[in-house]
């Protein structure tokens, strides 16, 4: 790593005092945790994102339906989850780490889901465990308990460690896409944005309007090229518009 930034200049120092008045604060221990392994993973890791829209307007119909019973609630971002374990399986190189010593990659034959969670102090991504084997109402309820947990309590190492992709959403805020940064040793992140209406072409040429959520991949060029990462969005996408989802 020191190599890659040995010919670089020093960071400027500025005395911002000079033109008005400051106030200084230190930053929080995630800032530190956090700022230090995205800087390494974005100058060591060669970034490529794509970027696609998936309708998810018969998903969201279907989410409004199950929520109105009264049960267990279905978040969005727990079907991104389920959505992003077909993927997974589909295209299993995106289930994989690059071992950089032995010159090897390794293949992961579980589903572990890391989920960023915004807290006061900074981000935070709690790793939830065998998503393949959990009901969209169980991987709701546990992003729930553990982005609590990280806005509350804070996350211990272990709980955000293991992961084979991390999923990261603005839709509450809104964008319509971005380029995450890859949470190394995985090779891809997947960031979705606010949902919006987008008229496409309808019967008899007429148009028909639709709900397009944004999907933006990052992945490590390095060992997923960009067909595959185009059909891996893909997936995600046909993925969240088919009923089966919500099997």
């Amino acid at each position: 790593m020191s190599a890659l930034l040995q010919d670089l200049p020093e960071w400027p120092e500025v005395d911002f005092a000079a033109f008005g008045e400051i106030e200084v604060r230190k930053l929080s221990r995630v800032q530190k945790f956090a700022g230090g392994f995205l800087s390494r993973n974005w100058v060591a890791i060669p970034h490529v994102t794509h970027h696609d829209d998936a309708d998810v307007t018969e998903m969201e119909q279907r989410r409004r339906s199950h929520n109105a019973t009264g049960g267990a609630k279905i978040t969005a971002a727990a079907l991104l989850v389920r959505a992003l374990v077909v993927a997974l399986r589909t295209f299993p190189q995106f289930n994989a780490s690059l071992d950089p010593r032995a010159k090897a990659m390794v293949w992961k034959k579980y589903f572990h889901i890391g989920v960023a969670v915004e807290t006061p102090d900074g981000l935070l991504v709690p790793v939830l465990r065998d998503c393949d084997r959990k009901s969209l109402t169980a991987i709701a309820g546990e992003i729930a308990t553990v982005a609590e947990k990280a806005r509350t309590k804070g996350l211990s190492l272990t709980e955000m460690t293991g992961g084979c992709i991390t999923l990261t959403s603005l839709g509450h805020i809104g964008g319509t896409g971005f380029s995450p940064i890859i949470n190394a040793p995985e090779v891809a992140i997947l960031g979705a944005t606010r949902v919006r209406p987008a008229p496409v072409p309808g019967p008899d040429s007429g148009v028909q309007w639709r709900q397009m959520l944004p999907l933006s991949l990052s992945y490590d060029h390095r060992v997923i090229n960009g067909a595959d990462a185009a059909r891996f969005v893909r997936c995600v996408a046909d993925t969240l518009a088919s009923e089966e989802l919500f099997a």
